[in-house]
């Protein structure tokens, strides 16, 4: 393998901020904020918006998203010009 073309690889802990979950994996993802993990050590912390445990996919549960407004605003946007 070729040295210094890699990108660090290092633990991070991602955090779904929609379900308050977090989870300690590695990537090569970095972050200036940090966090405690229950290991005692500090990590880079990435906040995300979905996860497995926030997902209407893996949970079951069905999220009724606001159609209407993305159709309001396309038809604004793009419709028959009078």
């Amino acid at each position: 393998m070729k040295q210094d073309i890699h990108p660090d690889y290092h633990p991070v802990v991602f955090w779904d901020q929609q379900a308050d979950y977090k989870f300690l994996t590695r990537s090569t993802m970095t972050s200036k904020e940090t966090i405690q993990w229950e290991d005692g050590n500090t990590y880079p912390v990435i906040k995300i918006e979905v996860s497995s445990q926030s997902h209407p996919f893996y949970t079951g549960k069905n999220v009724l998203v606001d159609t209407a407004g993305r159709i309001e605003k396309f038809n604004k946007r793009y419709g028959k010009q009078q």
